[in-house]
């Protein structure tokens, strides 16, 4: 009697592995497919996106010309009838100017913060100043928008008289703040990535602590720190909410930092408030304002690749 319990104990036993390898098979088999489902509907998203812009993009073009939008430096899309100009480099302008300043701001901060975090705070420090950055990460943009219209203008008016309310500079500054936590996280997984054994290479002959960081894990760790700075300048050329409540809604072909501005994504945003109506000239402006946009952020993605790759070529050489 116990040899049939036994025996039959020892069946079940198979029987329940053999349903679990059944269930692990079909999670395995199952895997792929949903991954694959997940791949083709972000390349289906990115190639409807880009659809709707050129197809709104060439009504557009079909109305104003292609020259005068490339090369006119006067936006002014509400004017009525002849009188109305849609040159985009004012909105470039603005744009570019917004961007400059936050990366001068962002990228030593940042950059500064990773090397301190990989290579000289303790455990317990980290632990300390990783949360910080990350809730800073976390504070949404029209937070920012109002710290920069609220506190961040009026003090530098007490340092540049002739700031005005609405300006490139304020929002800038605060676009590079929020930007920093973004560029010293993923130098700072980038650099942490680097093999101890390069550390200890450097130290063996001689290098300081400093000297290690910088002239050994700073450019072993160069492709992701690229990455982390091609990301910033991303978030810096799509930010919104910030440009649009401290920077104005005057669109200037200038370098002055100190004057009201607009920047392309703070008139789409203008134009999507119902400024314009749906089906006019103004309307499919934003999607030629858009496609612009997006032209830049492409270029900019292939440069930082192109550099990537030159960066691994030469550290594979050397």
């Amino acid at each position: 009697m116990s040899n049939d319990i036994r025996n039959y104990s020892i069946k079940e036993l198979i029987e329940r592995k053999k349903k679990r390898r059944a269930k692990v098979s079909f999670v395995e088999s199952l895997a792929p497919k949903l991954l694959a489902l997940c791949a083709i509907i972000s390349v289906l998203t990115t190639l409807g996106i880009l659809v709707t812009l050129l197809k709104e993009t060439a009504t557009f073009f079909s109305k104003v010309s292609v020259v005068e939008f490339l090369t006119s430096h006067k936006w002014f899309p509400f004017a009525s009838g002849p009188y109305a100009e849609f040159g985009i480099w004012p909105l470039v302008l603005s744009t570019l100017k917004v961007t400059m300043i936050s990366m001068f701001i962002a990228i030593p901060v940042g950059l500064s913060c990773a090397i301190y975090l990989s290579e000289y705070a303790s455990v317990q420090t980290r632990k300390v100043i990783k949360p910080i950055l990350e809730v800073l990460a976390g504070v949404p943009t029209i937070v920012f928008g109002f710290f920069a219209l609220t506190f961040v203008t009026p003090l530098l008016k007490m340092f540049i008289p002739s700031l005005s309310l609405f300006n490139a500079l304020s929002p800038g500054i605060v676009v590079g703040v929020m930007i920093i936590p973004m560029i010293a996280s993923l130098s700072e997984d980038a650099m942490k990535a680097v093999p101890e054994s390069i550390r200890e290479g450097a130290f063996a002959i001689g290098s300081t602590r400093f000297e290690a960081a910088i002239k050994v894990v700073l450019p072993a760790a160069s492709s992701g720190i690229i990455a982390s700075f091609v990301l910033g300048i991303s978030r810096a050329l799509g930010e919104t909410m910030i440009v649009t409540i401290a920077g104005g809604a005057r669109p200037i072909a200038s370098l002055n930092v100190t004057e009201s501005i607009q920047t392309m994504t703070a008139y789409i945003v203008q134009v999507s408030q119902g400024d314009a109506g749906y089906g006019t000239t103004v309307y499919y402006s934003i999607y030629a304002v858009g496609m612009a946009l997006f032209i830049f952020t492409l270029l900019m993605n292939l440069f930082a690749q192109y550099i990537s790759r030159r960066l691994r070529r030469n550290q594979h050489d050397s």
